[in-house]
């Protein structure tokens, strides 16, 4: 290994079903990056933000991660514009931090805002506002990216590589800076509505209801029963109390997960039941409504030592309805349980990312403890349901799909591929692509 990369054990996916050992380089200064990139090892190096990518798109056991995080600095803010340029290690945190009191937005924000511009950009990430903004891709006007030859380069869309990039899970050059548009908004509140549903008809018909007058949608589904909670979202300058930042923890990864059937069964009864009464209306502070997972710090290490495995896909709308209701039944006859499960819609709008995940239709998205190879022959069902529905996997979320549902799922992935640096790879890259570096 190159003397700046360095042997980290703890550094894990987000899921952690596996934890092979990274070595990691932390840099503080942008200038930093052309000298690591030559001291990468033989596997090449991979730029890294916050580690939130669950399975293995993140993570570079033949080679070296190069951590961004040092590198968060504010380059422009042009408010009059709503322009903002920044090092690509900021977090959209510390950004929306800065931006919401001036109400300003990034275009969209994925559930959690501990991730990076960088990390963001590379999984070109989607939030609850699909149908009306597109993915994070959307909004990105340039952005820097160093190639491993040490050319510095200026992307703006139209180019083929910076449609390479958005999405591109890193393996385009490393993202040194990003700039993106901004949204006007009316105040950093969102008036959030809770309604239940009692089967997958009552969600795509909240779904449809709910597009042209709420900015903000998604549902909690109760994966065995097909019911669950709709939540809608718009944005408003009348609310009280701060940002919500963790306030509870899971201090520790117990041995085994208190994860199973019988839990999630007796969880989803619990909070469908305080749920269910009616319609609920309240003013929340935005990160309570868009991040909410974000208040319990570690809520990853409740599944335990062994981790666990995200399946989320998208299926396209004229089969939509359908393909959720066999997965959703393929879980139930499997006796398996989902701890976090999300169902929404996408718009039609298009990402510039040739690898972007997003298409008009429904993605669902659902936790399961890694327990075993019934798990993983569950998801190898649940692959099948997406490809015969001519849908997709999202690469920030999977840890074990193979290489030809990969291929199956983009179709723009040749093309993606002509762009590629072949200083760079990840543990996804070579099992998914067949990229080493």
């Amino acid at each position: 290994m190159g003397d700046a990369f360095t042997a980290a054990p703890g550094f894990r996916s987000w899921g952690g079903a596996a934890r092979p050992l990274q070595h990691v380089a932390r840099p503080r200064f942008a200038d930093q990056l052309p000298g690591l990139l030559r001291q990468a090892p033989a596997g090449g190096a991979l730029a890294v933000g916050l580690a939130r990518s669950y399975g293995d798109s993140g993570l570079n056991s033949a080679g070296g991660l190069i951590d961004m995080s040092g590198l968060d600095r504010l380059i422009v803010f042009d408010a009059e514009n709503g322009v903002v340029r920044a090092e690509a290690g900021l977090s959209l945190e510390a950004l929306l931090k800065l931006l919401a009191p001036r109400s300003m937005f990034t275009t969209t924000t994925p559930g959690t805002a501990q991730v990076t511009l960088g990390g963001a950009v590379a999984n070109d990430v989607h939030g609850k506002n699909h149908h009306s903004a597109g993915a994070f891709g959307c909004g990105v006007r340039r952005l820097g990216l160093l190639r491993t030859t040490g050319e510095q380069m200026e992307l703006a869309p139209g180019d083929p590589l910076f449609a390479a990039t958005i999405g591109g899970l890193g393996l385009t050059g490393v993202i040194t800076w990003v700039e993106l548009q901004l949204a006007q908004i009316t105040g950093p509140y969102i008036d959030n509505e809770d309604v239940p549903f009692g089967d997958l008809g009552g969600f795509f018909d909240l779904a449809a209801e709910s597009a042209g007058a709420w900015e903000h949608t998604a549902a909690w589904i109760d994966v065995g029963r097909g019911r669950g909670i709709f939540s809608r979202g718009a944005w408003t300058s009348q609310g009280e109390g701060p940002q919500r930042k963790g306030r509870l923890s899971a201090p520790i990864e117990p041995p085994v997960s208190p994860l199973n059937p019988l839990s999630l069964r007796v969880f989803n009864e619990v909070v469908f039941a305080a749920k269910s009464m009616g319609v609920r209306r309240r003013t929340v502070p935005y990160s309570a409504a868009l991040h909410p997972l974000d208040s319990v710090a570690g809520w990853n290490r409740l599944y335990g030592r062994k981790g666990f495995w995200q399946h989320q896909s998208v299926v396209p709308a004229p089969s939509a309805r359908d393909a959720v209701a066999e997965m959703l039944g393929a879980v139930a006859k499997a006796g398996e349980g989902s701890f976090l499960s999300v169902l929404k819609t996408f718009g039609e709008r298009a990402s510039p990312g040739l690898l972007s995940f997003p298409r008009g239709g429904a993605t669902l998205a659902m936790d399961f403890p890694a327990r075993g190879p019934g798990v993983l022959k569950l998801m190898d069902r649940l692959d099948a349901i997406v490809r015969e529905a001519g849908g997709r996997i999202y690469a920030a979320k999977d840890g074990r799909m193979s290489a030809d549902m990969m291929r199956a799922g983009y179709p723009r992935l040749d093309e993606f591929l002509q762009h590629l640096d072949p200083g760079l790879s990840s543990d996804f890259a070579r099992r998914t692509l067949g990229v080493s570096a």
